[in-house]
């Protein structure tokens, strides 16, 4: 048990509440789409209930796994600066709760897991898959090359929600997808740049390269206000492109609220209640997924 806590703690297990909601609401508007009375399949079947629930749990091993080795990958390559900085010292691999061999076994697993859960899902989702890896990985190096570290990770979120609408039989040109995928991508990416900021002193120190270390903290905290007003009315707009109704608005309504608190907790002068702004993260995606499946329900 000690040596799986370790593992989930290496990832961040809990923080896959980020993600997953927003892939399940992708799938779930792609069997709306579908049909209203009965879900249909890629092959013009109807899905029995079981398979409904299949398809389900591969996207959720899926999306697990995704992050799972994103997030591996991200500690095995900044292991080195995670050691040097105060805040990262105590991650599992600077601390020696785990070695190296392990995290890359354990990366490497849970890749291979996500590329079997896209071969149980649609062709497309397996084709994809290695694309999908190599832009979640390739957000941990970027802050060695680039500044603008934080959108790339919003865009390795970004793809999350179009997954679940493919795996869900989704025609690949609807714009639901792409719209909820510019959602998640500005609000991750938004709050993203707010986490970032409490690092910037260290990461000036060590050359990386992020939107703080770029624009300080002032203009990194508008342009995150920006992202997140742009996630709400990409939210917003899908009421309409989904035929979605008034419960969906008023959870809209709802994550806008909390997004508002989230921001009003950081101040160029006060970054003290970072973590606490990115905790407030975890009820978005749930909240969200909520809004959006009873609003399905009641339509």
């Amino acid at each position: 048990m000690s040596k799986l806590e370790t593992y989930l703690s290496f990832v961040r297990f809990s923080h896959s509440v980020f993600a997953l909601p927003f892939a399940l609401t992708g799938a779930v508007l792609a069997l709306h789409e579908r049909s209203a009375s009965a879900l249909l399949a890629s092959a013009d079947k109807p899905l029995a209930g079981r398979d409904v629930a299949w398809r389900v749990l591969w996207i959720v091993v899926a999306m697990v796994a995704a992050r799972s080795a994103a997030m591996g990958f991200n500690r095995l390559v900044d292991a080195q600066y995670d050691a040097k900085n105060p805040r990262t010292a105590m991650r599992e691999l600077p601390r020696g709760a785990m070695n190296r061999r392990e995290a890359i076994v354990f990366v490497v697993g849970a890749a291979a897991a996500f590329i079997g859960a896209a071969y149980e899902l649609e062709r497309v989702c397996f084709l994809l898959s290695p694309v999908a890896l190599a832009i979640v990985f390739w957000y941990s190096l970027a802050k060695r090359f680039t500044s603008y570290t934080q959108l790339f990770l919003a865009l390795a979120m970004a793809v999350a929600p179009v997954g679940g609408w493919l795996a869900a039989g989704g025609p690949i040109g609807a714009i639901e997808p792409w719209l909820l995928g510019a959602a998640i991508g500005t609000w991750v990416g938004g709050f993203d740049i707010l986490y970032a900021c409490q690092d910037l002193d260290f990461d000036r120190a060590a050359g990386l390269k992020s939107i703080p270390v770029r624009f300080g903290v002032r203009d990194s905290l508008l342009l995150s206000r920006v992202m997140h007003v742009v996630a709400v009315l990409c939210l917003a707009s899908l009421a309409g492109v989904a035929d979605l109704g008034p419960v969906y608005l008023a959870g809209v309504a709802l994550v806008a609220v909390l997004l508002v608190y989230e921001q009003s907790l950081v101040s160029e002068h006060d970054l003290s209640q970072v973590k606490r702004a990115f905790d407030l993260n975890g009820y978005v995606g749930i909240l969200y997924f909520l809004a959006t499946a009873a609003s399905l329900y009641v339509h």
